[in-house]
């Protein structure tokens, strides 16, 4: 069963920083996209980043360029979320997400494109 488990969230201040985890099971990574989402109260579900089947590709909406990095660790079978100078408004719940996409090297940060869901994990950056 393809399962992904998000951790790592909580409570920051404005400028601090936060890793998050996303653990797969059932399936290696070599095998899928992995996308990181996030949802605030109110508002449409959006990509924050990805990264493609080979490790070589990855894309970032604008809002969080230089400020956020992803990365993979294949032996752990995790992705990870780093984020840095985190803002009052990158404060949502936080999903990764697994694409079966047939592309090597290159991911989109789109909600469609994924298949599978974690549950999420919640991100409040507040003072």
């Amino acid at each position: 069963q393809l399962q992904l488990l998000e951790s790592g969230g909580g409570l920051v201040q404005p400028g601090g920083s936060l890793r998050l985890s996303c653990a797969a099971s059932g399936f290696t990574l070599d095998y899928y996209a992995i996308g990181w989402f996030r949802q605030a109260p109110g508002k449409e579900r959006e990509g924050v980043s990805c990264i493609s089947r080979s490790g070589r590709g990855t894309d970032y909406a604008d809002s969080v360029k230089g400020r956020f990095t992803i990365s993979r660790d294949i032996a752990k079978n995790t992705v990870y979320l780093e984020m840095n100078n985190l803002k009052p408004e990158d404060t949502a719940v936080y999903y990764c997400a697994g694409d079966s996409s047939t592309v090597q090297n290159m991911c989109m940060p789109t909600v469609d494109e994924y298949d599978y869901w974690g549950q999420g994990t919640q991100v409040t950056v507040s003072s």
